[in-house]
């Protein structure tokens, strides 16, 4: 397989990898084709050194390895009018599509070319993604290689594929629960006295640097919460206030009824 990639659908996450590959220096800009159908908004990374298109089969000419950032509704037209410039033993497609799954993806191709599921968040703007792998009929240095690029644009696993939806609730829909633990804390902290800026700064900073402890030194959770709490502690009384108004239960609810919510549509 050769270096060049190519981005089929130039919106908010196909720019935003191509973005992360050129900022990362895992690519040279003129080896990535992003296309889109209004070309105009692509003039930043035009500039940027990378190559351009509103034509979706110049992608398919281009790169071995292609990568589908486009609506759900968009698939079967789109795949569906590249099916003669799909080649088995040329192409790798990855798809970045939302609730779509690789038999889906298949099926409107109508060819056995090896697919790779991928599902990022949106810290992928900023290079510290959590994204999700799964592949049918990937050799391993394929799959290793789009391993090697959601790298460079933060963190990438391989998972089974009939995991993606809870992928897509712990790492996605996470974010979003994330932030709003981190809107409580602001909003405590203005009322214990201080401004929002400033509390804003310590509660993001606070969680990056959790988060931050745990996958650097590989430890649980518990073992940094040992950490800060002593016997009769202002930690304790906050932790254990927290649980007694159903902290951790109503989290785990939440994550359980977004499931829910995903396998029942």
């Amino acid at each position: 397989m050769n270096k060049k990639i190519a981005i089929i659908g130039g919106g908010n996450l196909g720019t935003a990898i191509a973005e992360g590959l050129i900022q990362s220096g895992f690519i040279q800009p003129k080896h990535i084709l992003v296309t889109k159908r209004n070309i105009q908004t692509l003039h930043g990374l035009e500039r940027k050194g990378v190559l351009v298109s509103d034509k979706n089969e110049e992608a398919l000419r281009y790169a071995d390895l292609v990568i589908l950032a486009v609506k759900p509704f968009q698939v079967n037209d789109i795949l569906g009018s590249l099916r003669s410039e799909f080649h088995e033993d040329k192409h790798v497609l990855v798809s970045v599509v939302t609730g779509i799954s690789i038999d889906h993806i298949a099926g409107a191709i109508g060819k056995k070319v090896p697919i790779v599921r991928a599902m990022p968040n949106t810290a992928i703007a900023i290079q510290e993604s959590m994204t999700c792998l799964a592949a049918q009929h990937v050799g391993e240095d394929q799959l290793q290689y789009v391993h090697d690029i959601f790298s460079q644009l933060g963190k990438a696993v391989k998972i089974d594929e009939k995991l993606m939806d809870a992928a897509t609730v712990l790492g996605a829909c996470g974010t979003a629960f994330a932030m709003r633990y981190i809107r409580a804390n602001i909003q405590g902290g203005i009322e214990i006295g201080f401004d929002a800026a400033t509390a804003t700064l310590i509660a993001a900073q606070t969680v990056k640097g959790a988060a931050e402890l745990l996958l650097k030194k590989g430890t649980h959770p518990e073992q940094e919460i040992d950490k800060v709490t002593t016997p009769k502690g202002c930690t304790i009384a906050g932790l254990n206030e927290m649980e007694h108004q159903g902290f951790s239960s109503s989290l785990i609810k939440g994550l359980v009824a977004s499931y829910d919510k995903i396998a029942k549509d």
